[in-house]
């Protein structure tokens, strides 16, 4: 049976959640330690990382989490086509030049758009359009950042050919259950593999770099974002500062406040200031924190009572959760989500009618 098309799944012209997820080429270790070779490519990482905030400061998408492991990156992205709308033609084609320069400085980076190219861009209003609606399309943020990784890969290695194994794979998140599992999965795919003991040391990862700033924001040496949470001194980068999550969507909605709109980042450190999570950051971080206690042996416990609420709302237990989030990529497919919700669903213009496979129905049928 014939794939279903991205397009039918999400676009660029709504808003959408989507879990992407890429993997390098044979499933070599070329982003970490490569067991074939015997090389150490960790500082790939770092330039994926770069890759990211670039992306995230003009593409009109949100990066809500994110992992960099070694032989493949996990995503969290939200399309913001209302954001773009409302960025005149001098801002579309600064954006994209940034993203796909006309020239380049003597280090690689985006030289600024002279007037002769912005020009040639705003004048041309079929092409303008065309470069709007790539700039909410997740397919062309994964595009930029696949072929970005995989050139300066192989010429560091002098190789031609694939450095990634296939396209992207990509799960739409229809509901809160799903993209909350979700965000947990990839922020703790480091401690599910056994690469790290913590958030704090869960290097390039969205958990990381927010427990880095909500340290920042405190007066004293650490933040307790739970009970039990350990107090590990996360790594800093070559410049001696811990990384940070500026350029990251934040977590908390703010449902109570009626904040409503694009709301629209004006510093230029990413898209929008909208978050996608009924919860501050502390309480994500202290969810994540318990939850990833749960996959060692004989350490599980009670759900703390400042959690409770959080899985009352979800309509699902503790045990459900913590399935859900260490199983979230064999659960679910194309669209992720209650099963009502993704029975209610269709594609984009087929109506196509997605399954929900029948291991996750009687998952969260036992909720």
């Amino acid at each position: 049976m014939a794939r279903l098309a991205r397009a039918e799944v999400f676009a660029s012209d709504e808003v959408a959640i989507v879990h992407v997820m890429n993997r390098v080429t044979r499933r070599c270790f070329l982003l970490g330690d490569d067991p074939v070779t015997g090389q150490n490519y960790d500082h790939r990482k770092q330039w994926i990382d770069d890759q990211l905030v670039h992306q995230a400061r003009h593409f009109g998408i949100d990066l809500l989490c994110q992992a960099i492991m070694s032989n493949h990156i996990h995503l969290v992205l939200r399309s913001r086509p209302d954001v773009v709308a409302e960025w005149d033609d001098t801002e579309v084609a600064r954006r994209w030049l940034m993203l796909c320069p006309a020239s380049k400085d003597d280090n690689g980076q985006p030289l600024k758009p002279t007037e002769f190219e912005l020009n040639h861009i705003r004048n041309n209003k079929e092409k303008l359009a065309v470069i709007r609606s790539r700039l909410s399309d997740i397919s062309w943020w994964m595009r930029l950042l696949s072929q970005s990784i995989a050139q300066r890969a192989n010429k560091e290695d002098n190789e031609l050919g694939k450095f990634w194994q296939a396209r992207f794979r990509a799960v739409r998140l229809l509901d809160e259950t799903a993209i909350l599992a979700c965000a947990a999965y990839v922020d703790l795919n480091p401690i599910r593999a056994a690469l790290a003991e913590s958030i704090e040391t869960s290097d390039f990862t969205s958990a990381q770099k927010r427990a880095n700033d909500l340290r920042s924001k405190c007066s004293v040496g650490s933040v307790q974002y739970s009970e039990n949470s350990r107090d590990v001194t996360p790594k800093a980068d070559g410049t001696g500062t811990l990384p940070s999550g500026r350029h990251l969507a934040p977590v908390d909605l703010h449902e109570r406040s009626g904040r409503t709109g694009p709301c629209a980042n004006k510093r230029n450190q990413r898209c929008s200031n909208k978050g996608f999570l009924p919860m501050s950051t502390a309480d994500y971080l202290s969810l994540l924190d318990w939850t990833a206690r749960q996959t060692v042996a004989g350490k599980q416990g009670s759900t703390p009572q400042h959690l409770a609420p959080i899985f009352d709302r979800l309509g699902i237990t503790s045990e459900v959760w913590c399935r859900l989030v260490k199983d979230f990529g064999r659960l679910f497919s194309l669209v992720a989500g209650q099963p009502q919700c993704i029975d209610e669903h269709r594609s984009q213009s087929s109506s196509h009618r997605y399954r929900t496979r029948k291991d996750t129905r009687e998952l969260l049928a036992s909720a």
